[in-house]
């Protein structure tokens, strides 16, 4: 049992729909068109159509896609991009790569993404853009982030590399997808994503036709023909193999989500009531896709209980161990220990749970076991 479980099982998603995936990439080895073949721009209706939106940028990675989309933004040296602390860094590290600042704010405890309130007291009038992050399958409350945006005149791009089918709904009844409520969005199909490919991918998501064909044209060498290099562009290319595995799984994406919020439900069932775990919480607005399924543990060693789990034969993982201000890239910013306390908590409180398309219920029911065992003993 305990040997079987993975954090993410690609293999056993695989083998469901292997037919598919195999005769997609025949297709695309019989033509050996793996630069920009037909499947790249077939993906990217398909994706585009999906999520309500015009226009789809496919790319190299995720993190290409947050430097580009910058990219297209006409920003200065020293201006100033907002972002969550708690994330992965690929968000920060664009912003500092391109000399722009990363400006830190803490997050809501509860959902684990930026907290609206706080967004606010760190404008200044080298603000220019806030990047919410749909931290673990979850949109960040964007009603309120929009309408402050619109108030500062600051553009929004959306990291929504961990939220890729979710759904999150205005008040006046309007739904619409991560990734598309501002500016640019940017995800990921990094194999483990509940979109992924068998390598590296990533995509733009925009409904101004501008802002793609600049996005476009930035994404491959600033060209807007060939050998006519209008921008300072860059090479990034989601490649044609990839692109025909995406365009295959697309089509099975809610069920995998589905799929993912029945593990869920099943973990929010059996650990109700246990005071030491804290489930996930969720917007009324917002879908949750369950990218990661992360607890709060409190009252017990976080630590010992990864370390019991994995005795166990049961991987676990944290995200994130060490909040982006206090690593080492970002100590030159200024900022210090204790600035962003909900963040720092959560590096010593969360543990992320196995959640994925082929986890059973046995191995499911095996999980709850061993966390309850340790809690309880």
């Amino acid at each position: 049992m305990s040997n079987s479980i993975k954090m993410v099982d690609l293999h056993g998603q695989y083998l469901r729909i292997k037919d598919e995936i195999d005769a997609a990439i025949g297709q695309v080895l019989d033509s050996t068109a793996f630069i920009n073949g037909p499947q790249v721009q077939t993906f990217a209706r398909a994706f585009a159509d999906y999520n309500g939106i015009d226009h789809v940028v496919p790319c190299g990675n995720g993190t290409d896609a947050l430097q580009i989309a910058l990219m297209t933004l006409d920003l200065q040296p020293g201006d100033e991009v907002i972002l969550p602390v708690h994330t992965y860094v690929a968000t920060a590290e664009v912003i500092a790569l391109l000399k722009l600042q990363p400006v830190f704010v803490d997050v809501n405890p509860a959902t684990f993404n930026i907290d609206i309130n706080r967004i606010e007291e760190r404008l200044t009038k080298r603000s220019k853009v806030i990047v919410p992050v749909h931290l673990y399958g979850q949109c960040a409350d964007m009603e309120p982030l929009l309408a402050l945006a619109r108030q500062h005149q600051l553009r929004v791009i959306e990291d929504s590399a961990q939220a890729t089918g979710a759904s999150y709904t205005f008040s006046d009844g309007t739904t619409k997808k991560a990734g598309t409520m501002g500016h640019i969005g940017c995800t990921s199909f990094f194999p483990s994503k509940n979109l992924g490919c068998y390598g590296d991918g990533g995509a733009m998501l925009l409904a101004d036709e501008a802002l793609a064909t600049k996005a476009r044209m930035i994404a491959n060498h600033g060209q807007s023909k060939k050998y006519h290099h209008d921008l300072i562009g860059c090479n990034s290319r989601l490649d044609t193999l990839q692109a025909a595995i995406l365009a295959t799984k697309l089509p099975h994406l809610d069920d995998y989500n589905r799929a993912r919020q029945q593990v869920a439900q099943h973990y929010n069932e059996a650990f109700a009531g246990t005071e030491q775990l804290i489930t996930p919480a969720v917007l009324p607005q917002s879908t949750h896709v369950y990218h990661q399924y992360t607890l709060r543990v409190q009252g017990v060693e976080r630590d010992r209980l990864q370390e019991k789990l994995a005795a166990a034969g049961i991987p676990t993982m944290i995200y994130y161990p060490v909040p982006l201000h206090l690593q080492q890239a970002y100590k030159g910013y200024g900022y210090q220990a204790g600035d962003f306390p909900v963040a720092e908590e959560l590096s010593k409180t969360v543990l992320s749970l196995p959640v994925h398309t082929e986890l059973t219920t046995d191995q499911q029911d095996y999980i709850i076991e061993h966390v309850l065992r340790f809690i309880h003993e």
